[in-house]
């Protein structure tokens, strides 16, 4: 093909190898008609003495035309195809409009998305030149180097076979060398086909979206680039196993690739070329075994990209280790337990019923408890850590979550926890009891269902009745401020009471079980109640009543089929029946005759269940009695507080309110106070400061040093002088003996948070203390191992039915007499009475369910016995 004569020298170069300076400028070509007139002088006229054979297309010559111009503006001599002046301004107005023209945005696009295509094309054909050349110029080395061979191999063979054998090998050689060339020809354009298209595609991905789009679409349209990212995206993020998957597929392509253009360039099989490709992937070092030009350019970019595959595998591996650890050091991973205990939130409760339910699974051999809260598992472990208890062989785990989600609690195995425990949150009462009934509809939406029961803490008495219509049949709790209000009203009346409820809640001695005893059926309870050497009975689950629990029934109760008995022991595992012992309970020395009086107790700081205490107080107290409130709410929103609480002031039968409005630490507004006139005194914990247990426990004790300092300085001189004369010390007397003795003038009892400060008034012996949050855990603790007790600690807690008492021996016996146990027992049941311990006059501490129950010994009107009696 060639153009006219008078044409420059270098139009034929410019055809297809076009300068860099020849490019056409970037404006889009336009695909409408242009505004000029169309002229109709042909290219042919100026270009007369062109003479192929092959006709070129009119566009082309007028952009060769073009381009010419381009070159020649400088001031150049214009040739023929330059001359058309006229015609070259209507090509340019036509495909490509000049920087003067106001164009749109999606016509220079469209022109410069032509000029990309056209040199990819330029592109490719160099490729596509340069890899034939240097295929050929390949495949004539290995030719050479073949021949060589063949021509040493027949030299060989004449020397030792006839020239016909020879001959025939000769003939059979090149065919076969023909087609093991034109295979190895055809691997290795195939090889760098498949690594080229993919980057080419990659490249002009963008140009091939807009060639499908439609030209008279108005509406935005994502391109083929960015969807492909967002599909590549989604199946990486979503499919666990697309990163390891894609890194496999890589390797496999480059192995195959490397192998194809290996099997090209080398004499090798294509198995052992593809083996060789594997351990260049493997091992970047094996490269430096190749000779020859194309095994080294070969193997050199199997080794880089082998290089890259191995780096992204370092770095997923090392991604999915740190993963791994990042998720137990968080606390994600799976709990794979069964009849483990799940605790669910934290609290200051947290440490005491941890302690519990060691102390309770030490029999077992331990057991597994499992923490969930939405805290980091490291400081959940190590606030655990600090509390310094033994876990007598039970495993704690920690994970982090939230109890609402399904998710994370199918993630600590919570359909198979034989116990699960709702812990209330410290703070708002109301913001707690919502977040419990939350937990407690999650908990009954697993879908594979609950083995065990769920123990919810509550702060209100009110939200009670909504939890267990939410929850149903599986939901037990203890509503903790109503638990504790109430034991601190009976500890006031009853001192030494809170040390004995302490002993009975917790595991460490004496507990409440219940069991089956088939030898006991047809029995009186009055015969059951001597059965047993090691524990004392105190009522029956009756299974004809639907399994209600009745506690200290009459002797006549005849035990039926499938009854249980409620005892008091050590352990599930310490008692068993025994023969009948030989004991006659005698005669009571008196009759039970105990007169009410009134009496006046002062209540030292606000609870949120003031009015349920002063409803309790109501009840038990004689007519005329006196309750002083003392705290910094003013007397009018105290009034509101109440009547809101649901408490009627007016129909109070028994006492009378009398207010007082200061501030429990000031010593001057003590002192406004008749402190030495109370027979109870009640230090409770305040509302303001009840999320502080540190904060809450320093004020306590600062009201209970005051109030005991301004009673031993009021009392009498001469009853002061007698007690130390007594005591035999100085006349100058210490603190710590100056508030003992007014000690024995009224009852002051304290509600404590933290068991730490339980040791400050231990060792003082200046008040008795009710440690509430213990107790509150003691009682979790013990519902969570079985649920049924929670029936009897509700009835222990009521207003009505039975409940713990002090009483002295002077109700059982005369002074000096000799009786065993059992004896004290038989007699306290002709007032339908449970005696299950006692405390001797000089004795700190009260003995409960005690050994030997049938050695007779003395005892002293002093003494005193802890009974389960009426409260009628």
């Amino acid at each position: 093909m060639t153009l006219n004569s008078e044409s420059p020298s270098t139009s034929n170069r410019d055809w297809f190898f076009p300068s860099q300076s020849f490019n056409v400028p970037r404006s889009p070509a336009r695909r409408f008609s242009s505004p000029y007139p169309r002229t109709t002088t042909s290219f042919q006229n100026s270009s007369s003495n062109f003479t192929s054979p092959l006709a070129v297309p009119r566009t082309l010559r007028r952009r060769i035309s073009h381009r010419h111009r381009i070159q020649n503006s400088a001031g150049a001599t214009t040739d023929e195809i330059g001359g058309k002046s006229n015609d070259a301004v209507l090509i340019q107005s036509e495909e490509c409009p000049s920087s003067g023209n106001k164009t749109t945005t999606s016509a220079h696009k469209k022109c410069t998305d032509f000029v990309r295509w056209r040199m990819a094309c330029v592109i490719a054909m160099v490729v596509m030149c340069f890899t034939s050349l240097l295929h050929k110029n390949f495949s004539l080395q290995f030719q050479v180097s073949d021949l060589q061979d063949e021509f040493s191999t027949l030299n060989a063979r004449l020397r030792h076979c006839n020239i016909s054998d020879s001959i025939g090998i000769i003939d059979s050689t090149p065919e076969h060398n023909s087609s093991s060339a034109s295979l190895k020809n055809t691997a290795l354009i195939l090889s760098l086909m498949m690594f080229s298209l993919p980057l080419v595609f990659i490249k002009y991905m963008e140009y091939i979206s807009n060639l499908r789009r439609p030209l008279d679409n108005t509406t935005e349209e994502l391109s083929l680039n960015k969807r492909l990212a967002y599909r590549v995206d989604v199946f990486l993020s979503f499919h666990p196993y697309a990163k390891p998957l894609t890194l496999l597929i890589a390797t496999l392509l480059l192995i195959s690739l490397g192998g194809l253009a290996l099997f090209g360039v080398t004499d090798d099989s294509i198995a052992n070329c593809l083996w060789l490709s594997w351990t260049y992937v493997a091992n970047s070092g094996n490269h430096t075994n190749s000779e020859g030009i194309g095994p080294r350019l070969v193997s050199v970019s199997v080794s880089f990209g082998g290089m890259l595959i191995f780096a992204m595998m370092l770095g997923l591996v090392s991604d999915a280790i740190s993963e791994k650890f990042d998720s137990l050091r968080k606390g994600r991973s799976e709990v794979v337990e069964q009849n483990h205990t799940l605790i669910l939130g934290w609290s200051d409760k947290l440490g005491s019923l941890l302690n519990q339910l060691a102390i309770a699974n030490e029999s077992l051999g331990g057991g597994t408890v499992v923490v969930m809260a939405e805290r980091d598992k490291e400081e959940m472990e190590l606030d655990i850590a600090k509390m310094e208890f033994d876990f007598r062989g039970t495993s704690v785990i920690c994970r982090s979550g939230s109890p609402l989600i399904l998710a994370d609690l199918k993630k600590v195995s919570v359909s198979k926890a034989r116990a699960i425990v709702v812990l209330a949150e410290d703070g708002n009462a109301d913001q707690s009891d919502a977040r419990a009934l939350r937990t407690v509809l999650s908990l009954t939406g697993v879908k594979e269902g609950l083995r065990g029961h769920i123990v919810v803490e509550l702060s209100d008495l009110d939200n009670e009745v909504l939890v267990k219509l939410v929850g149903g049949d599986l939901v037990e709790t203890v509503v903790a401020h109503d638990v504790i209000g109430r034991l601190m009203i009976q500890c006031a009346r009853q001192p030494g009471l809170a040390q004995i409820w302490e002993d009975i809640l917790g595991f460490e001695n004496c507990e409440f079980y219940i069991k089956k005893w088939p030898q006991f059926h047809g029995m009186q309870f009055e015969e059951v109640l001597i059965s047993f050497p090691d524990a004392i009975p105190c009522g029956i689950k009756v299974a004809s009543s639907g399994g209600k629990i009745i506690l200290n029934p009459d002797d006549s109760y005849l035990l039926q089929e499938g009854d249980e008995v409620l005892v008091i022991a050590e352990d599930d595992d310490s008692y068993a029946p025994a023969p009948l012992p030989m004991v006659q309970g005698g005669n009571l020395p008196k009759n039970l005759i105990i007169p009410k009086t009134t009496e006046r107790i002062l209540f030292c700081g606000w609870r949120r269940d003031m009015e349920d205490m002063i409803l309790v107080l109501d009840a038990f107290l004689a007519h005329g009695s006196e309750l002083w409130m003392f705290n910094e709410v003013c007397e009018k929103e105290r009034e509101k507080k109440l009547t809101d609480g649901g408490l009627d002031i007016s129909r109070l039968a028994n006492i009378i309110l009398v207010n007082r409005e200061g501030n429990a630490v000031i010593r001057r507004h003590l002192e406004s106070l008749p402190l030495e006139s109370f027979g109870s005194i009640l230090i409770l914990a305040d509302e303001s400061v009840e999320d502080s247990a540190i904060q809450a426990d320093s004020r306590s004790l600062a009201t209970l040093l005051l109030i005991r300092d301004i009673q031993a300085k009021r009392l009498p001189y001469r009853e002061a002088m007698a007690s130390k004369i007594h005591r035999g010390s100085s006349s100058q007397g210490s603190w710590r003996e100056e508030m003992q003795q007014a000690s024995d003038k009224s009852v002051i009892i304290s509600e404590i948070l933290d068991p730490r400060t339980k040791n400050l008034l231990s060792m003082s012996k200046i008040s008795d203390y009710v440690l509430s949050n213990e107790l509150v855990s003691m009682a979790l603790a013990m519902v969570a191992e079985d649920r049924q007790i929670n029936d009897v600690l509700e009835e222990l807690f009521a207003e009505e039915g039975n409940e713990l008492q002090i009483r002295g021996a002077d109700l059982y016996l005369c002074e000096g007499e000799e009786l065993s146990f059992y004896e004290v027992l038989l007699r306290a049941r002709q007032r339908r009475e449970i005696v299950i311990g006692y405390r001797l006059a000089n004795a700190e501490k009260a003995i409960i369910n005690p050994p030997a129950k049938t050695e007779r010994r003395r005892w002293s009107v002093k003494d005193v016995f802890v009974i389960i009696a009426d409260k009628e």
